[in-house]
């Protein structure tokens, strides 16, 4: 019997606030247990939230990102369940009037991921187990978060993957969070059910809660699913729960029941008034994003002429697209600008925290100095690849590793005259390569580029040493 796979996201997105979502706490990553929190965020009796204007701010333009509506009026409920990582016993979410809703992302195949609706909450603390013992850290607690809720439209976990990769893409774009997700900041809740091929009726759904590891979410998909069609194929019955994932055995196991919404007895927040955002507000919101990753790969593309792998390669890092943008803004062969990137100084920062950060030690400007020079045909690319290696050591510019000598390149003359003596010391290679031998041919280059400094253009010395040799 052959299932079909279905699946639908909760991704909770931290947002990159300086405050909480209802007081004035840090929401600094680390810090001392228990030292980022007050009365307010900790619950304690009389005291009374104030809605952080950020919030509302980046929930919209993450909404706006992925085509949501919004709107104008919403409202702030609350959750009511008793655990230990929240201390008021419930917690400040959306339940009827999210802020954004009727979203969508297309994947790379033209298939659409239906969003259901983005609201704003709060964080719960961070439960710590330990020496036989539990202990909570409140100091996540009300840092402030967007849900981010699709439709069960996923058919398999390559779907999932590529969704995932592309919402933290863009929420990193606009600015709205850092989507650290060994940090805590995108956290993801997969609901995931199985049904035989070709029916419409979907079927009874676990939820694998609290996953922050692409890897993670793979396997435990992977796991889940079997583990559903193991189940039906034995004549058993799926259970609604909610399950987590043990990366160290590769299971998922029960958490507890899964809940409905009338289990969290939802209300009104009494102690919030609504939020309120006209379509001027929302408009101005508009305008301020950026280029969205999706656009700024269609720019590299189809106007800079960059192929499809290497503009995926630079645009999977934000600050690298910014770099790559700046430094070929001015010159006409953009791709050379994308191979010194991708190759020379990617070398030099081989993690993806590095390129993330964008570690590099000369400023756009530079490269673009470089690139110019060697459009201009007063440098080679020999020459320019050795400049960058000393650029790239010290952070300084072309002009302190190149002279206006260096740049008036070889006499034609000396040039023919540097080849016949390449080619009269290099016999052994010229007969290899009039024998066949391809290879050859380029130690006889590297003779004349060793001779002239990397002066030479290499491509006119190959056309003198082959009209030489023939």
């Amino acid at each position: 019997m052959s299932y079909e796979l279905v699946a639908g996201l909760e991704t909770h997105i931290e947002l990159s606030t300086n405050t909480k979502i209802f007081c004035q706490c840090t929401t600094a990553f680390g810090g001392e247990p228990n030292t980022h929190c007050c009365p307010i965020c900790m619950g304690m009796p009389g005291t009374l939230p104030k809605l952080n204007k950020k919030v509302v701010e980046y929930a919209v333009k993450a909404g706006i990102a992925v085509n949501c509506k919004i709107r104008n009026i919403s409202k702030m409920d609350r959750k009511n369940y008793v655990y230990p990582d929240l201390p008021k016993a419930y917690q400040i979410s959306q339940l009827d009037k999210p802020i954004c809703y009727e979203g969508y992302i297309k994947l790379s195949s033209g298939k659409s991921i239906d969003i259901n609706r983005i609201h704003i909450e709060e964080d719960a603390g961070k439960l710590i187990h330990e020496r036989g013992g539990t202990y909570i850290d409140y100091n996540r607690g009300g840092v402030p978060l967007i849900e981010i809720v699709t439709e069960p439209d996923f058919r398999s976990i390559d779907e999932v993957l590529e969704y995932l990769e592309k919402l933290r893409l863009i929420m990193k774009y606009i600015g709205v969070s850092d989507v650290k997700m060994q940090e805590g900041s995108l956290r993801c809740d997969v609901n995931i059910s199985v049904r035989k091929k070709g029916e419409e009726k979907l079927g009874i759904r676990t939820e694998i809660k609290n996953m922050n590891s692409l890897n993670f979410i793979a396997k435990a998909m992977e796991y889940e699913f079997e583990r559903h069609v193991d189940i039906l194929e034995s004549g058993g019955k799926i259970e609604q729960e909610t399950r987590r994932y043990d990366s160290e055995l590769n299971i998922t196991e029960s958490m507890r029941g899964k809940e409905d919404a009338d289990d969290y007895r939802y209300f009104r927040d009494p102690d919030l008034v609504n939020i309120n955002v006209s379509e001027e507000e929302i408009n101005r919101l508009k305008d301020e994003l950026p280029q969205l990753p999706d656009e700024k790969m269609h720019v590299f593309m189809n106007v800079y002429g960059i192929p499809k792998d290497d503009a995926e390669l630079l645009i999977k890092y934000k600050k690298i697209a910014e770099y790559f943008e700046e430094a070929s803004k001015d010159i006409k062969n953009k791709k050379l600008a994308s191979n010194y990137i991708l190759g020379q100084i990617f070398r030099r920062l081989p993690t993806d925290w590095e390129k993330e950060e964008c570690g590099i030690s000369i400023p756009p400007e530079y490269l673009s100095e470089l690139i110019s020079l060697i459009e201009s045909k007063k440098i080679t690319s020999s020459m320019a690849s050795t400049a960058l290696e000393k650029m790239l050591d010290s952070g300084k510019s072309v002009r302190e590793f190149i002279s206006e000598n260096d740049m008036q390149g070889i006499d034609d003359d000396v040039l023919k005259e540097i080849c016949m003596r390449a080619v009269s010391e290099n016999q052994e290679a010229v007969e290899s390569y009039l024998g066949g031998k391809e290879k050859a041919f380029s130690s006889i280059i590297g003779y004349i580029m060793k001779e002239t400094k990397g002066k030479a253009d290499p491509q006119k010395a190959a056309e003198i040493v082959k009209e030489i040799i023939n």
